[in-house]
């Protein structure tokens, strides 16, 4: 259960954390209110430091997997959010890239040492 609360908690924090760096770039609001994006930072870190306690306590207290998890995690959620609020293609490199990322979240869960 834990395992699966951090994948959503970072899952979460990607998507806020795209939003945060990149919204100024869609949204004249966010981009005159910067503020707003630096105070972003401070539930977004929370969502993050929960989502990576959770997953070191699933791995048995190892820090190497969360690490994987999060770059993993987070070059989905920015290939998705890319094509979904800017209209960014997925090309073929970005897709052999999502392949690989979703390779390494295979090996993390399956590989036993």
């Amino acid at each position: 259960m834990k395992f699966f609360l951090a994948i959503i908690l970072s899952v979460l924090g990607q998507v806020l954390a795209f939003y945060q760096l990149q919204g100024h770039l869609k949204y004249e609001w966010l981009k005159n209110n910067i503020w707003v994006a630096v105070l972003m930072g401070i539930p977004i870190s929370i969502i993050f430091m929960t989502s990576i306690n959770l997953m070191i306590k699933h791995f048995d207290g190892q820090l190497w997997p969360s690490r994987v998890f999060g770059f993993t995690i987070g070059t989905i959620t920015y290939a998705l959010m890319s094509k979904i609020l800017f209209e960014e293609s997925i090309n073929t490199k970005t897709m052999v890239c999502l392949f690989l990322s979703f390779l390494i979240i295979l090996v993390q869960v399956f590989w036993k040492d």
